[in-house]
């Protein structure tokens, strides 16, 4: 590809036309049901070739490694166990989570589903629905307050309504709390490794809960 044909294709990835909404659609397809890294790849790979620096997407360096992870990973268990042991029994949801329940106990399923719960969620998710999006809504509404919080909200419904086909309506109203607090925090820092290892941390904690049998004990720590 000669520089000509590559600054035409940059600027049409970048555009909001049939190769600009196709890369977005297929971003947000693949990011729920291609392979398990695909919509963070995708997204990386269009970044490459719409000539869209890394860093409007927020993949900034922290400015400390260790303190991040260390606060990022406490908040993303602290959230899972405030909406396990809150938010969802206050919905009157299920304890357990059933779609995922044939992971208690079961420790040959456990490299996969925490792979997929680093990889495609920590990573995956947040560089799509938090990096990604932002970014593409940023051009359409801007950045003023009024536009942060479309963003918020817009960003929000999608990805809790990519968690319908697995997980139904809890999976949904666990995402739309979820989506909200990464998207906040994002739209407030701009940067992304911080929700990625919250989101990942997160994750991981669903799944030790659910592994180790803990899910109704947490669920029935303060409502019964």
């Amino acid at each position: 590809m000669n520089d000509a044909n590559a600054e035409t294709l940059a600027a049409r990835l970048r555009g909001f036309g049939p190769t600009g909404v196709l890369a977005i659609a297929a971003i947000l397809l693949l990011g729920h049901w291609g392979p398990i890294p695909a919509g963070g790849l995708l997204v990386l790979l269009w970044a490459r070739l719409s000539g869209t620096p890394f860093r409007a997407l927020g993949f900034v360096a922290p400015r400390s490694w260790p303190r991040t992870v260390l606060l990022a990973t406490a908040a993303g268990i602290v959230l899972k166990l405030a909406l396990k042991a809150i938010v969802m029994p206050l919905l009157r949801a299920d304890p357990v989570n059933w779609p995922y329940h044939y992971l208690q106990g079961n420790a040959a399923a456990l490299p996969g589903i925490l792979l997929t719960g680093i990889v495609a969620g920590g990573f995956g998710e947040e560089t799509v629905y938090r990096g990604f999006l932002f970014e593409r809504f940023g051009h359409v509404w801007g950045e003023g307050s009024v536009a942060r919080a479309a963003t918020i909200a817009l960003t929000t419904t999608l990805f809790a309504l990519g968690h319908y086909s697995d997980q139904g309506w809890p999976g949904v109203e666990q995402a739309v709390v979820t989506g909200g607090v990464f998207g906040t925090v994002f739209a407030a820092r701009r940067q992304l490794w911080p929700v990625v290892i919250a989101h990942a941390a997160y994750d991981v904690t669903a799944v030790v809960l659910i592994y180790a049998g803990w899910e109704e004990r947490v669920a029935h720590w303060l409502l019964h």
